[in-house]
């Protein structure tokens, strides 16, 4: 009883410790990562009359660099997919805490660029041309949501349910990120 009881002191000390390392940035991306979740789940396209300064200036840099926000968003997804391939390979210890965490992260960057992309369509595109795209978003949103549901119902009540659905939002964001960029940025 007394290894027992220690073990699961030890566990509870290290998760404690690793909870204690969290600086001031964490919980800033923990409350982003609620917002942006919440965000995700209203089905409805960012509102054009929201307007994010990140965005404001990545297309001043990007406008300044090369003249084609096409071209930089691409080398910028581009590099969001090498990161994103590389977080996944290396993950700090295979726990499924971990992997979840990567994943979190992964929604956050996969999520904030589709925004950042969706912007920069509203001040591009002519409203009857976005009009279409705000149309094909809501059905892409719920299309993601689906598709997730049912690739996480394989592990429905497992400890993996939760993370097979983000790992699939984050593979299908990444993918309609590359869409709308080809398909629609100039």
């Amino acid at each position: 009883m007394k290894k027992s009881f220690i073990g699961m002191a030890m566990v509870l000390i290290l998760l404690l410790a690793a909870c204690g390392n969290s600086s001031e940035k964490s919980n800033e991306e923990s409350d982003n990562q609620q917002k942006e979740t919440q965000s995700a789940e209203n089905t409805n396209p960012p509102e054009d009359n929201e307007k994010n300064d990140t965005t404001e200036q990545t297309e001043k840099d990007s406008s300044a660099n090369t003249g084609s926000l096409k071209e930089d968003y691409l080398k910028k997804l581009n590099e969001a997919k090498k990161e994103t391939e590389e977080m996944r390979k290396n993950p700090t210890d295979s726990s499924t805490y971990a992997l979840k965490n990567i994943e979190g992260n992964l929604f956050d960057k996969w999520d904030g660029l589709l925004n950042e992309i969706y912007q920069v369509l509203i001040k591009q595109l002519p409203s009857d041309k976005m009009d279409q795209v705000r149309k094909e978003q809501r059905e892409w949103i719920k299309y993601r949501d689906k598709t997730a549901k049912e690739a996480s119902l394989k592990y429905k009540g497992g400890t993996q349910e939760q993370l097979e659905y983000v790992a699939v939002e984050n593979n299908l964001t990444a993918d309609r990120c590359f869409e709308l960029v080809e398909k629609y940025m100039k």
